[in-house]
C-alpha cells in the first residue's frame, strides 16, 4: 500500500492539487473527493449556529448540577470522543457489511471527515462558551479550528502571524488581534491543513477500507487518537478552565 501525500496548496475559497496522483494509492477522482470533502466541511462547519451551541453547552451542563466548568469541560471532550470514534468505527464496519465495495467505504469515510470537522467545531464552540468565549466570527472560528486540528504547528503559526505571547492563545484571536492578522493566520494555516490533515485521513479512509474486521478498528482507534490530540491542543489554546460560569 503507498500512502496518499500529494502536495495540495490552498487558496481563499478553496483547495487545490496536482493533476498527476496517480501514484499515491487512492484514485485521482477519490483523492479530488476527500479535497472536496475537507473544503465543504470545514466551510460548513465554521457555519455552526450559535444558538446550536448553547443548547449543546446548557444541555450538558444539565448532566452536572452542580458541577464546576471543569466538570463541564471534561463531559464535552468524552462526548466529543465518543462521537469521533463511533463514526469511524461505523464507516470501518461497512467494508464487512455484505456487498458494500471498497469505493463505496471511501465515499462513505469522505462523508465522515465533514461529520467530523462539523463536531470538532462544535466541541471547540462550546469550549470556547464554558471560558466565556463568544466566537461568532467566520474568520475567527476558522482560525481556532484550524489551529487545533493542526497541533503544534498550528499553535506556532497563530503565535507568529498573530504576534501573540503565551500558549493560552484562544481568548487573544477574539480579543486582541485585528482581523488583518486573523486572515494572514488563516493564509498560513490553510496552506498546511489539506496537506497534513488531508495526508492523515487519506491514510485512514485506506485503512478503514481494509475488510474482515480490521478496518472497524483502524477507523475508531485512529479517530479516537485524532481526537484526543484535537483535545490536547484545545486546553492548551483555551487554558485552564474559568473557576465560574460567566453567568454565574
Amino acid at each position: 500500500m503507498t500512502f496518499w501525500a500529494p502536495r495540495i496548496t490552498y487558496a481563499r475559497g478553496g483547495f487545490s492539487m496536482p493533476a498527476d496522483t496517480s501514484t499515491y494509492g487512492l484514485g485521482e477522482q477519490s483523492q479530488q473527493r476527500i479535497v472536496s470533502m475537507l473544503t465543504a466541511g470545514l466551510d460548513k462547519a465554521v457555519r455552526l449556529q450559535q444558538p446550536m451551541v448553547s443548547s449543546h453547552v446548557l444541555k450538558v451542563r444539565g448532566w452536572h448540577p452542580n458541577g464546576t466548568p471543569g466538570d463541564v469541560i471534561r463531559s464535552l471532550e468524552k462526548q466529543y470522543l465518543a462521537t469521533v470514534s463511533g463514526s469511524g468505527a461505523a464507516v470501518g464496519a461497512s467494508a464487512v457489511a455484505p456487498g458494500i465495495s471498497t469505493p463505496v467505504t471511501i465515499a462513505l469515510a469522505g462523508g465522515e471527515i465533514v461529520a467530523s470537522l462539523n463536531a470538532t467545531m462544535l466541541y471547540l464552540l462550546a469550549v470556547a462558551d464554558v471560558h466565556g468565549v463568544a466566537l461568532t466570527d467566520l474568520e475567527r472560528r476558522r482560525t481556532l479550528l484550524l489551529a487545533v486540528l493542526l497541533g503544534q504547528t498550528g499553535s506556532d503559526a497563530v503565535g507568529k502571524v498573530a504576534e501573540t505571547t503565551g500558549k493560552h492563545w484562544a481568548k487573544k484571536i477574539v480579543q486582541a488581534v485585528p482581523m488583518e492578522s486573523i486572515k494572514k493566520v488563516n493564509q498560513v494555516l490553510g496552506r498546511n491543513f489539506v496537506t497534513k490533515y488531508g495526508t492523515k485521513q487519506g491514510v485512514l479512509v485506506l485503512g478503514k477500507a481494509v475488510p474482515f474486521g480490521i478496518g472497524i478498528a483502524i477507523g475508531g482507534g485512529a479517530n479516537f487518537l485524532i481526537g484526543r490530540a484535537n483535545v490536547a491542543a484545545a486546553r492548551k489554546a483555551f487554558g485552564p478552565p474559568p473557576a465560574n460560569f460567566a453567568d454565574a
